[in-house]
């Protein structure tokens, strides 16, 4: 949900939909624990090599739960940790870092970080469920973004959970490292408007920090929030590590993922995964989507 898809009864790749099921049940809440935070760490501002160093080491460290991205403005490595991190986990971190330890500042959220599965509009294969990011296309022939742990295995897609009415074949996928996939529309006969619900999406573009943005997807339909970070790196575990998402306030569920992010009418990420719910809030990230477009080479229109 980097956030979520559902199953009938999460995502799949042949080696994944084991654990994407598991995720599919919903998102799960665990109890904050004690760790050391951001303000044990140290005041020195650290270089370029430093910070190069402590973000691999972040990435070495392999902690399921963790999202972190450079912070070249304050000099620090900053780490979000979600509540199934443990002490002994950041301890993990701070030794692989090294002398460069104190170039990383951990914060804590509550919640899980997983991948959401299920654009707003529901899509199905015979195993789960995500959302429709953005309608697309290259020359004649149109296709749909979503995530790219929607797409692994290269599933067909439907309009319904009876698998009736087909949508088309998953034809590209990229996850993890990034997590967008497209979805061509083979069947002649649905409509693919450029738009999310009632609102006409016009053009592309990245965010920017503290921009207020708006997310729709099938579970929990529509909400909004602002964008805290840019460029995060998330390990949601088992190897499932994706960089350059947006990280944001908005609430996402199970079903969500793949599903688009907008401000008016103006694309900008693909609902990956995050932590909480839409009762209790939380933390989600984006991919972005001129990125997925730009490896596809598809357009709005």
């Amino acid at each position: 949900m980097r956030i979520k898809r559902t199953t009938p009864t999460h995502r799949s790749g042949p080696s994944s939909r084991t654990k994407f099921a598991a995720v599919a049940t919903g998102l799960l809440a665990a109890a904050a624990i004690a760790v050391p935070n951001a303000s044990a760490t140290s005041s020195h501002t650290f270089g370029a090599a430093a910070l190069t160093a402590a973000n691999d080491a972040v990435r070495g460290a392999d902690v399921a739960g963790t999202a972190w991205s450079v912070d070249s403005a304050t000099g620090k490595v900053d780490v979000t940790a979600d509540s199934t991190v443990s002490a002994a986990d950041i301890a993990r971190i701070k030794r692989e870092a090294g002398a460069n330890a104190g170039a990383i500042s951990i914060q804590r959220v509550p919640g899980r970080f997983s991948k959401l599965l299920s654009g707003g509009d529901p899509i199905y294969t015979t195993s789960w469920r995500c959302s429709l990011g953005f309608n697309v296309k290259k020359g004649s022939t149109y296709y749909f973004l979503t995530a790219g742990h929607c797409t692994q295995g290269y599933p067909n897609y439907y309009t319904s959970t009876s698998h009736s009415t087909s949508i088309g074949p998953t034809v590209a996928t990229s996850f993890p490292g990034n997590d967008y996939g497209l979805v061509q529309y083979s069947n002649t006969s649905l409509a693919h408007p450029s738009a999310v619900g009632s609102q006409r999406i016009t053009s592309a573009a990245n965010p920017s920090v503290g921009q207020s943005v708006t997310r729709r997807g099938s579970t929990s339909g529509i909400h909004s929030g602002k964008v805290t970070a840019l460029n995060q790196t998330v390990n949601y575990g088992n190897g499932d590590i994706v960089s350059g998402l947006i990280r944001t306030t908005v609430c996402a569920e199970p079903g969500d993922s793949g599903g688009p992010l907008y401000s008016g009418s103006t694309a900008l990420g693909l609902t990956s995964g995050g932590s909480g719910d839409c009762t209790s809030g939380g933390t989600t990230f984006f991919q972005p989507v001129v990125e997925a477009m730009n490896a596809y080479g598809v357009s709005l229109f």
